[in-house]
């Protein structure tokens, strides 16, 4: 939903950035993984309590997520790129509830209800690009240039980062706050599911 929003403020220092890494010979795969390596180091951090270290990961996790793009179009894009990327992000959006269950048991239940809502929310999310790829539709760009077709919805990227931020934050309030995120990821999920009905009905 910020998504757009968010967009306007960070592409033109992102690409900056992104044209300056790709003329040094780095692919935006290394940039990628290298994100990924970084946001997995959440796992451990969460799990022995250090919640500031932790926040400082997940901001360049997705420092290097925003950038990977970047470098992406200044250099040769591909759609091996772009699985990458997507698998990248559903890696470390999952490790975040994994770390908030090992800190505390008290947290498992509502990490487990977390991880289930984003698998409904990622479900809604790739099952519409494939659908919008077999039948040529193409994306509006509103979320910047992707390599595939990006959906709407009331829990995106930006509102997932904004969550993982709070729990940080609070995280003697990770149960409550994970179980208001959930909800809203399955609201999403759902409201992509019955705008897809309805977008096939009309066609």
């Amino acid at each position: 939903m910020l998504d757009p929003v968010l967009r306007r403020w960070i592409d033109p220092p992102l690409d900056r950035a992104g044209a300056w890494i790709a003329a040094r010979g780095v692919s935006a795969n290394a940039v990628s993984l290298a994100g990924l390596a970084i946001g997995l180091c959440t796992v451990p951090l969460l799990a022995f309590g250090h919640y500031g270290l932790a926040m400082a990961a997940i901001f360049v996790n997705r420092l290097l997520d925003g950038l990977d793009g970047a470098v992406a179009r200044h250099g040769r894009p591909t759609a091996l790129g772009g699985y990458l990327d997507i698998v990248c992000d559903m890696v470390f959006y999952a490790a975040v509830p994994l770390g908030f269950a090992l800190a505390r048991p008290e947290n498992s239940v509502w990490a487990a209800v977390l991880l289930a809502s984003f698998v409904c929310t990622c479900a809604s999310f790739l099952g519409r690009a494939v659908m919008a790829a077999g039948r040529g539709e193409s994306d509006t760009g509103a979320r910047g240039r992707k390599s595939i077709f990006h959906s709407a919805g009331l829990m995106e990227g930006t509102e997932t980062i904004l969550a993982f931020v709070l729990f940080c934050l609070f995280p003697i309030a990770f149960p409550w706050l994970a179980g208001i995120v959930a909800l809203l990821c399955f609201w999403t999920a759902a409201a992509r599911v019955l705008a897809t009905f309805a977008a096939e009905s009309n066609s």
